[in-house]
């Protein structure tokens, strides 16, 4: 097996998950495209913070029609005289796909953008791409038919595609999410069936447990986890795990306007409204969106989440960070938009194996996640 790190060109970066679970899986990052100056910033704040290098091919601060792409074809040609393999990965923002979002589809200004990413992967012809985006791009009929439209433009240029709903609490983030991940190879040596490795829980077997439904609130109350639970699986382990309240974003949080009077009605677990859902401390959280009036609540504290407990529950390292400075909007937007860490290393190191790849992981924080019934526990 080839030992050489693949480069990866990154686009719709946000502040970096996505690239640091490629990164830790065995990837060097080479170029990073992110248009919202906040996101940028934070990602090369926590890239000194973990001591990460600065890209090989730098930061485009910039939207992704505006990138510089005789420069990008001299990069390519850099690390192709270098015999490495070279990886597009992206996210296109998904509000016109999404059904509580805008719905505007194809038309719509993130719509276009998805087009633009497809355009230069077209262009460039990388050996492989990564294509990330909300379950509604695949579900709805409308949005199906431009997803096929994409997906016929990638074939004509000698792709080989392969596609998965998938939820990220399969790679043992404690999180219902599920995203649309299309993958695509050049070599037609690599046309084989692409093996979706790295979930330890497949094809929704997580929610198979007898997890929690409801507890009545109460402020700093204990509470015993029910037996036969998979324990990382639930908030409390990560917020454990990652020590949020100690960490550099253990303030950060919203504070009420009205009151604790509606913080103090929402049982713990109840996440059926679209606003005011609140955590089960034994349970994984709904899909990390904190944005649109949707609210999460701490399960055993009258607040809304910290961005520290957000981190957790994207499943990072518990050293990255997000600057001080930046205002508690960005903060949450970029976690809500980010992919969960976990998902992204589970992918990577799928992709890694598929290209022939050893796998160089240099990470410790990867999950200590099994499928065995963990042991009581109460907070």
């Amino acid at each position: 097996m080839s030992t050489l790190k693949p480069a990866i060109f990154s686009f719709f970066s946000g502040s970096g998950f996505l690239d640091l679970g490629f990164e830790n899986s065995g990837f060097e990052v080479a170029f990073v495209n992110e248009f919202h100056p906040p996101f940028m910033d934070a990602y090369k704040h926590s890239r000194a913070v973990m001591n990460k290098p600065i890209p090989r091919f730098g930061y485009a601060e910039m939207s992704i029609e505006d990138v510089d792409h005789k420069a990008l074809k001299e990069a390519i040609k850099t690390l192709r005289k270098e015999k490495r393999q070279i990886g597009f990965i992206g996210g296109p923002p998904c509000p016109d796909f999404s059904v509580a979002g805008k719905n505007k589809g194809r038309d719509g200004e993130n719509g276009r953008l998805s087009q633009s990413y497809i355009d230069i992967v077209v262009e460039m012809k990388p050996d492989f791409f990564l294509f990330e985006n909300v379950k509604g791009l695949y579900r709805t009929y409308k949005h199906r038919e431009f997803f096929e439209h994409l997906k016929e433009q990638l074939k004509n240029v000698g792709y080989t595609l392969h596609e998965k709903l998938i939820n990220s609490i399969e790679y043992g983030a404690p999180q219902d999410r599920e995203r649309i991940i299309l993958i695509g190879f050049q070599n037609k040596k690599l046309a084989k069936s692409f093996e979706w490795g790295g979930r330890i829980y497949p094809e929704r077997s997580a929610f198979d447990y007898n997890w929690p439904t409801t507890n009545d609130f109460a402020i700093d109350s204990s509470l015993t986890m029910p037996e036969s639970l998979p324990l990382e699986l639930t908030v409390n382990y990560w917020f454990k795990k990652n020590n949020v309240s100690e960490h550099v974003n253990a303030k950060h949080v919203f504070t009420a306007r009205a009151g604790l009077v509606r913080f103090m009605a929402v049982a713990e677990g109840d996440d059926s409204k679209k606003s005011y859902k609140r955590l089960h401390r034994w349970r994984y959280s709904p899909t990390a969106a904190y944005g649109n009036n949707e609210v999460h609540l701490h399960p055993y504290k009258p607040r809304r989440l910290t961005v520290a407990e957000a981190l957790a529950i994207q499943s990072l390292p518990k050293d990255f960070e997000l600057p001080a400075y930046m205002t508690l909007s960005n903060m949450f937007k970029t976690v809500g938009n980010g992919v969960p860490y976990l998902a992204a290393q589970g992918i990577a190191k799928s992709i890694l194996k598929h290209l022939g790849i050893k796998d160089e992981s240099n990470s410790n924080e990867s999950c200590e996640c099994n499928s065995e019934p963990s042991q009581k526990q109460t907070v």
